[in-house]
Order: structure tokens, then sequence, then C-alpha cells
């Protein structure tokens, strides 16, 4: 059974799907200008950039020396390489090196951009795209028994419109421990009482020597790594709220007479932290995104899923195919589907409207069943809803000059996100061997099999997360 449309049927243009990104040489020229307009208008609507970076796709096979020349002649220098050539694979095609590069003062996004576009040794070039988090804060004080994302109508406490996790539970579905999980977002409290038995650490790295013990190129890389700071200190104070408060959803120990418990009682929480104070880079984004295809792929580490409760910018040609290596490594991407209470058909938001296989888009919905009024929709381009208003997780906060573990509820589809992730885990873990497809398909199958009328219409599955009969 499918759930979300083909390409073709998706969206009625190819050209939406590339909203940002222009072609170079060798594309139709219709189609490289429809581009070329595309991305005008996405930056004329004020879309969140750098204002001074570019992500550049060079073709396979440029020597260096072009490089730097094709670069010279836009008047951009090169930053940094995003991804090596022997890396860069989007879909089935393989592709060149891809870096970001800098202009000089004066010299707009929109210019360059039109300059890197005619040049044949470049694929595509887009803005360095700028993303935030997708929530939104809520009453701090839930008391104890307000956890309604977890219940199931069978449950005590009881509510209809949980994820039916609390189900799972009393048949003893709780243990997730030999699955790792990304979070691509803020840092997290991995020390929170509520957390800690659950940080996932690096199984290859040795903490503290100051080596690149697995030689995937980050020294120290224990919990994950700040790309945003570029250091590996993922939790740096109160900022990582929302990063805490996602890693709570899918995995705060449960059990323990604690606070919170998470859809994965026992779990392996790794960070990959790219999202600061003013959110986080497209460039930061693939990196995130390719961090965890290399633990994967190069140390065999058993990462099911990333949560990506974030969005902004525009299309991607450069985060689609870091999509495309994640599922190449059987990883799903489970996206928040935004709080702009958007028609994600007509006006994709990324990164969840992109049609990656392994992608997963979630809406919100409140404890009496409806759309939250804020949550972003798509009958074809949104699969499911899942508990995202009042949702009461594990935040660190400010006691004096002292930042200490505690609890607040938060609204958005980034609450909506963690509980599809950590059904995700919580489904690999009892069923061992599962590709991402097939997690994905039986996510979406049951969701399917439990209709919500605010849902029809406005997602694939006309359902919402229901984890009680895996």
């Amino acid at each position: 059974m499918s759930f979300r449309l083909s390409t073709s049927l998706k969206f009625m243009s190819l050209s939406l799907l590339a909203a940002s990104a222009l072609c170079a040489a060798g594309a139709p020229a219709a189609q490289a200008g429809q581009l070329r307009a595309e991305v005008t208008q996405s930056l004329r609507k004020g879309a969140p950039h750098v204002a001074d970076e570019l992500l550049v796709q060079f073709r396979p096979g440029v020597a260096s020396s072009r490089k730097s020349f094709v670069l010279q002649r836009a008047r951009a220098a090169m930053k940094d390489v995003l991804v090596g050539e022997s890396l860069a694979t989007g879909r089935s095609a393989a592709r060149g090196e891809m870096v970001v590069a800098k202009l000089p003062q004066g010299l707009t996004v929109a210019q360059a951009l039109g300059t890197l576009a005619l040049d044949p040794d470049v694929e595509f070039a887009e803005p360095n795209w700028v993303y935030t988090h997708q929530a939104t804060s809520n009453d701090p004080s839930f008391t104890n028994g307000s956890l309604w994302g977890m219940y199931h109508s069978t449950t005590l406490p009881a509510n209809s419109y949980g994820s039916g996790a609390a189900r799972a539970w009393e048949n003893n579905k709780t243990d997730c421990s030999s699955v790792y999980v990304g979070i691509i977002d803020e840092g997290y409290m991995y020390t929170h009482p509520d957390l800690a038995a659950n940080a996932g650490t690096n199984p290859l790295e040795i903490a503290g020597n100051r080596r690149d013990d697995d030689g995937n190129g980050f020294v120290d890389d224990v919990y994950g790594w700040d790309f945003a700071g570029n250091n590996n200190t993922v939790f740096d104070g109160v900022t990582d709220d929302h990063g805490t408060h996602v890693a709570g959803t899918i995995g705060a120990v449960g059990g323990n007479s604690t606070g919170v418990a998470g859809v994965c009682w026992k779990v392996k929480l790794l960070n990959a932290k790219f999202l600061g104070d003013t959110g986080g880079t497209l460039a930061n984004a693939v990196k995130a995104v390719d961090y965890f295809t290399n633990l994967k792929t190069r140390q065999g580490i058993n990462i099911v899923a990333t949560n990506n409760s974030w969005g902004g910018g525009g299309y991607s040609a450069a985060l689609e195919a870091a999509i495309a290596r994640a599922n190449a490594a059987n990883i799903l991407f489970i996206a928040a589907a935004g709080n702009a209470t958007n028609n994600n058909d007509v006006v994709p938001s990324y990164p969840s409207s992109y049609v990656n296989d392994n992608v997963i888009a979630v809406a919100a919905i409140t404890n009496t069943g409806g759309l939250a009024s804020f949550s972003s929709y798509g009958a074809t381009s949104v699969d499911l809803g899942a508990p995202g208003a009042g949702i009461l997780s594990t935040v660190p906060v400010r006691s004096g000059r002292r930042v200490v573990a505690g609890y607040a509820s938060y609204n958005g589809t980034s609450m909506a996100t963690p509980h599809v992730t950590g059904a995700a885990a919580l489904y690999a873990a009892l069923n061992p061997g599962s590709t991402a497809a097939v997690i994905k398909q039986m996510i979406l199958t049951f969701a399917s099999e439990t209709p919500t009328p605010s849902l029809v219409g406005k997602t694939a599955t006309q359902g919402r997360l229901n984890i009680s009969g895996f």
C-alpha cells in the first residue's frame, strides 16, 4: 500500500519541487529560466538565508583548478567542502564535490547565482537557507498525568487520540535499546536524570583523548557533534530546550518514578546539533544528515531514524541529496510538517515536503483529535497526524546561576514528530532487520487504520499515529 503519491502526482509541477535550485548549462533553457525566476521570488519573499554564502554543486570530475576559476569568475571564494566527490550521490546519479562559497561585500546572492547558473561545470547553486525549529512555548507547569500523547482509549489515564504507546507498554514493549536514533536539532541535555540512561554514545570514540578514534573527521564526538559551534559539546545550556524536549518524547526513561516517559523507555539517543540561537544553516543541516549516514555506513551503528523538528527556507537540491544518502543507508528522515497552517500540497514546506522514500511528514493534533490550529497539512504531502499540542517533556531550566533538569509543555509539529520517531525506533527494536521502507509502511498502515475526522483530506493516511498494535 502506498500512502504518498508519486512525484508526478504529488506536485502538479516539478518546478515547485525545485523551488530554489538554479540549474546550470545542460538543462533546457526554459527550465533553467523558470528555476531562476522561482529562486528570485523566494528571495524577494524574504526566505531566510545567509546573506554572503552559497552552496555550489560541481559536476563530477571537475579539476580543483577549474573549481577555483569558476568561483573566482563569480567573485566568490571557497569557504568549506560540504560533500566530497566520493560521497556525493543523489537519487541514483553520481555527483561531484559540493562546496560552500563566500561572497564579497556588495555582491548579492542573486547576482552570484545568476553567474554560476551559466557555468557548464556547475550542476546547481543555491542559497544557504536558514532553518528554525517548529515549536512554540506553552504552560510549563503541567502536572503528573498530563502525558495524553502517550495514552490509548483503554489505558489509565485514557485518551482516545493519544499515540497508544502506553498500550504497547502494557504489553512489555518498552525496550528499544538495540536501536540508535539521531536528533538533528539543537543540542540536548544528555545529563538530564530522565535522559541520562538513554544518552547514546559513539561506541568507537574514546572520550577525552582528543583524538578522532573512529576516523570520521570529528574529535571526541562521544554524544554527537555540534555543527553550529564546530565542537563536540552538544549541550550548551538552557537554549537547548527544544532539542531536549524532542529527546524526552522519543526516549525519556520510563518506569523510574521520575518525570515523564518517552515512547521508548530504553533507547540510544545521539545528537547532531545545527540549530543555534538564530537558527541553523542549510550547509550545517547537510553535514548533520550526512553525519548519521556515515556513522551507520562506516561505523556500523544501528541508526534507524533521525528526528527533524525544523523547517524554513526553500527547496534545496543539496539537502534532498543528503536525505537520499540516508535513504540508501536505511535511515528514516522523520520531519515536522510546519506550524504555518499551510497546505503543503500547494506551497511545499521543507524538509518535510521532499519526496524521498524515507521521509515521513508529520502534522500535529490536539488531545480532542482536532488538527492543531497551527499545524500545516497536505492531502498528499503530509503522511499522518500525531500528538503535538500541550506535550510535556524534558527541558533544561535555570535555577540561579545553575542549569538544572526540568519539564515543560510545548506546542508544535516539532512535538508531534518525535512521537513518530519513537514509534519507528520501537518497531525496529521489535522487528530486527526491518528496512526503512518496511518501518515506514507499518507506521502508515496503522495510521490508515486509525481514521481521524480532522485529518480526512489533510493527510495521506487520513489517520493518526497508533503504536498500540506494534
